[in-house]
């Protein structure tokens, strides 16, 4: 097995994406860090020539993105006294 700069990319986006999992629901920083590190790992995915992975990463990414704008909005709501 090589172990090259992009192998190392991969194994850190991956990481830091289920580290941003583990911790999502801390605060919504850890979601837009979520939504970042899928990003990372999709263009992992499609370097490495492992399209399927770089595709349901983007997806997860704009999954992750999307609750991340949800949560946002409803924190800005909460402090505007709605309810």
């Amino acid at each position: 097995m090589r172990f090259d700069a992009l192998t190392l990319f991969g194994v850190i986006a991956v990481s830091l994406m289920v580290v941003c999992y583990a911790l999502e629901s801390r605060s919504h920083w850890y979601t837009i860090g979520m939504a970042a590190c899928c990003a990372a790992a999709s263009v992992y995915g499609f370097l490495a020539g492992t399209w399927p992975f770089g595709v349901l990463e983007a997806l997860w990414g704009a999954i992750a993105l999307v609750k991340w704008h949800r949560r946002v909005n409803n924190r800005a709501t909460l402090f505007r006294g709605g309810r």
